[in-house]
């Protein structure tokens, strides 16, 4: 598959992250699986200004989320995003969370996502140029 189809980025734990039991929060873990799908589009000249002006935006259609371990203050976390599927004004995603010290799974999250104008608000099937950034022309991934 195109390298252009997954992208990956460190992070190392810091305070506000932490929660009264004393490890990252949950919901945190969604803000870095949004910090590594937003760093992919901006790799592949794909930001939000850029989509805007094509004429499509994506929006999140549903995350589904499995916590394996906890990450603690202090470590360093590899957040790794991976287009699994592509097709018509549909996407999904494949992202992972692993502390980098062990390679330890702490978290996956399978995320659909809905291509939407972004003039009327409604699904639209993803430009060729779009296509192509992210390396998913023909692409519809597994049947």
């Amino acid at each position: 598959m195109d390298d252009r189809t997954h992208h990956a980025h460190r992070i190392v734990v810091q305070p506000e992250d932490i929660d009264e039991l004393e490890h990252v929060n949950n919901t945190v873990y969604l803000r870095y699986i949004e910090k590594v799908v937003v760093a992919h589009a901006a790799r592949v000249g794909m930001t939000f200004p850029v989509l805007k002006a094509i004429g499509v935006i994506p929006v999140v259609h549903q995350h589904l989320i499995k916590y394996h371990r906890s990450a603690v203050l202090g470590d360093e976390l590899e957040v790794s995003t991976q287009i699994t599927a592509f097709k018509g004004f549909r996407a999904s995603r494949h992202n992972e969370v692993r502390r980098v010290s062990d390679n330890t799974l702490l978290v996956e999250c399978d995320t659909d996502w809905i291509w939407i104008d972004a003039a009327r608000g409604r699904p639209k099937p993803v430009p060729l140029p779009i296509q192509e950034a992210f390396g998913v022309v023909g692409f519809e991934g597994p049947k």
